[in-house]
């Protein structure tokens, strides 16, 4: 792991998202909360909040971080048959960030969208999965400003 130690405290955040694409069939069975499983989104919702509480666990390097803060949101976008997830992450004064906690967020949220809505859209795609913002630290806040790996800036 990195040595964050010297790092100054300083209260971070990241959002993430997803882009998770259905069938119509379970778009339509989504957006109407008529799944055999149930709730889609709120099972989402509640995958991502987990997820970002256990990122030091699943990967390898990250350092363990206390979270202030988690969300999980989610925009039904019916003219593409898609969902768009946001995870946001907070923390109080603290040396590292939360991007992977907001990435890792996302990223099971989609997943269990996924598995929810499997029996009708087994060709889901997810993706972009996607960092949008940061926030703390030396480096201040960045936002996200279009597409590709270069499209950010200071906020």
């Amino acid at each position: 792991m990195v040595d964050v130690g010297a790092k100054p405290l300083t209260v971070r955040s990241a959002t993430a998202s997803a882009r998770v694409t259905l069938s119509r069939a379970a778009f339509e069975a989504l957006a109407a909360d008529s799944l055999a499983k149930g709730d889609a989104l709120g099972v989402a919702r509640l995958a991502g909040i987990c997820a970002a509480k256990r990122t030091a666990d699943l990967i390898p390097l990250c350092h363990a971080v206390a979270l202030s803060a988690v969300a999980v949101g989610a925009v039904l976008h019916p003219a593409s048959a898609s969902v768009t997830l946001t995870a946001t992450a907070s923390t109080p004064p603290s040396a590292t960030g939360v991007e992977m906690e907001a990435l890792t967020a996302v990223s099971v949220a989609a997943l269990a969208l996924h598995d929810m809505t499997k029996a009708l859209s087994p060709g889901t795609v997810i993706g972009p999965v996607r960092l949008e913002g940061k926030r703390g630290g030396a480096g201040g806040e960045w936002v996200r400003e279009g597409e590709g790996v270069g499209a950010w800036r200071r906020g």
